[in-house]
């Protein structure tokens, strides 16, 4: 294996190579995300679609893939013996979540032949401030692949260094400024008189529903015969008794609740602090006959405008520093207890946070008519009581379904809703839109 300095080469003589960085993971030590940009002799990527990372595993060609975190060790796998002709650079890139670089002891990016297992090459980084960087590149020349070793970082961050290579990135939308009110003239002074209009002109006809002044005494029209007089309206009807008011959510007093559809319950306690960390648990069996069933349990984390802040699921399972975590991805549904769970610490996440939705998603395109006993638990991890159960009572042929969610109520308190409504969509961000509504609701 080859030790690399900044700036140094090598020729690459493997078909397919395995990018790996690796770290320390600690307290207190930002989560690293690896990713790859697909570059044409412009030095720029064609389309957004030449971005792998981890919330777009794959190159459509299928010649790069981002192959998940495993601790610290993020990894990109490349098949240069299929990349297109077209393909003048693989920029291999990352992001630090919740700190800068420098902040992340041991970091490093090796390099190895993904067929046989060989290390190629290692490049200890340094960095300090940079909350993104480029740590190396595959390029093509003279029709010879070679790596080198470059460790440029972007204070940035990821949008910054993605923009320099032509991906495209959103920023959010300016907030419309309301036009300002039409100017009201103040009314004159109190016993003043208005001036009579320039001669000539032609006073406007008074307002609809205005009454006309009386005729001049002596020209009042006789009278109507009685008969002429409409009769009395009749009464109006009692107005209707005001709807009773909305019942409180049921408050956790009683002990472990359980929630049947469009429930919920306030995750409060008389007398006790406010939550910090629970657990959502998420389990399913496969259905009588079907030998496995492979579904994925996730998170949306939702503004209070309906805005998606962050998602996690199996490409990602790490946000807000922490403060949502994945256990990891169960490929067959097997076994008693919880299939996956994701960790929250309420305290920690942002105040801008205000709504998550929890779903579940199946990848392989099975429906839900062929999983049995799906439901989501939630637990304090203080005490590793059951808070709140759900369990779905139905089943769709649909691939997707939004199980539950969790609404801030004030700053440190926290509702949790069952919801139960099924959907197409094979990963969470196919989720996103039904998801957000519920971040909407009432």
């Amino acid at each position: 294996m080859t030790a690399m300095a900044k700036g140094a080469n090598i020729p690459i003589e493997a078909a397919r190579v395995r990018a790996t960085l690796t770290w320390t993971p600690g307290v207190g030590v930002p989560d690293i995300d690896g990713s790859a940009l697909l570059l044409r002799d412009t030095g720029k990527v064609a389309s957004d679609a030449d971005f792998v990372f981890y919330n777009q595993p794959q190159h459509p060609g299928g010649a790069v893939r981002h192959t998940g975190k495993n601790g610290g060790a993020d990894a990109v796998e490349v098949d240069l013996a299929t990349l297109g002709a077209d393909i003048d650079r693989v920029v291999l890139a990352a992001s630090a979540d919740g700190g800068v670089f420098g902040q992340v002891p041991g970091l490093q990016l090796v390099l190895t032949d993904a067929g046989s297992g060989a290390a190629l090459a290692q490049f200890p980084i340094e960095a300090s401030s940079e909350t993104a960087m480029v740590s190396g590149e595959l390029y093509r020349r003279n029709g010879q692949w070679k790596f080198r070793a470059v460790g440029q970082g972007y204070a940035s961050g990821l949008a910054g260094l993605a923009t320099d290579f032509g991906i495209t990135v959103d920023e959010p939308a300016p907030a419309a400024v309301p036009p300002p009110p039409a100017a009201v003239p103040p009314p004159p002074p109190a016993g003043s008189i208005p001036p009579p209009p320039p001669a000539g002109t032609i006073p406007p006809p008074p307002p609809a529903g205005t009454v006309p002044p009386p005729p001049p005494p002596g020209s009042y029209p006789p009278p109507p015969p009685p008969s002429a007089y409409p009769p009395p309206a009749p009464p109006s009807p009692p107005a209707p008794p005001a709807p009773p008011a909305a019942a409180a959510s049921p408050t956790l007093d009683g002990g472990r609740v359980s929630l049947v559809k469009g429930a919920r319950v306030s995750l409060v306690k008389s007398g006790a602090p406010p939550l910090q960390r629970v657990t959502m648990g998420l389990g399913w069996d496969p259905a009588r006959g079907r030998r496995s069933i492979d579904l994925d349990a996730s998170v949306i984390a939702f503004a209070a405008d309906g805005r998606s802040l962050a998602m996690v699921w199996f490409s990602k399972l790490k946000q807000f520093g922490g403060a949502l975590q994945h256990s990891g991805d169960n490929l067959t549904g097997k076994g008693g207890g919880d299939d996956e769970q994701i960790v929250v610490d309420l305290l920690a996440l942002p105040a801008e946070v205000t709504t998550l939705v929890f779903t579940i998603t199946s990848y392989r395109g099975q429906k839900f008519t062929e999983v049995a006993n799906a439901f989501c638990r939630l637990v304090d991890n203080a005490s590793g009581a059951e808070l709140v159960r759900y369990s779905l009572s139905e089943a769709e042929p649909s691939t997707g379904v939004l199980m539950a969610a969790l609404r801030r109520t004030s700053p440190q308190t926290w509702e949790m809703r069952a919801l139960g409504e099924f959907h197409n969509g094979k990963t969470v961000k196919q989720l996103v839109e039904p998801a957000a509504r519920h971040a909407l609701a009432p």
